[in-house]
């Protein structure tokens, strides 16, 4: 899709709503703007992948380890004897 765009006062650029539909971007949402060449790229700023996480999970893996490096720092304190 090609659109031809005003620059207007202070640089001011209007993105019609059928760019915006068509790379997702909604109103407060951010762009990148880059120049490659001679050309100026502005995309969407995809936010940083949010993961939900089991926390018993989590407390299961940190106890484990804990374990693990307990192993390790006796076996440095039995070498050291």
């Amino acid at each position: 899709m090609r659109t031809i765009l005003k620059v207007r006062k202070k640089g001011i650029l209007i993105l019609p709503k059928k760019l915006r539909e068509a790379c997702n971007i909604k109103e407060d949402s951010e762009v990148i703007a880059e120049v490659r060449g001679n050309m100026l790229v502005i995309r969407p700023l995809k936010p940083p992948l949010i993961v939900d996480v089991d926390a018993e999970t989590v407390e299961k893996i940190f106890r484990e380890e804990k374990i693990l490096e307990d192993v390790k720092y006796e076996e440095i304190i039995n070498r050291k004897q």
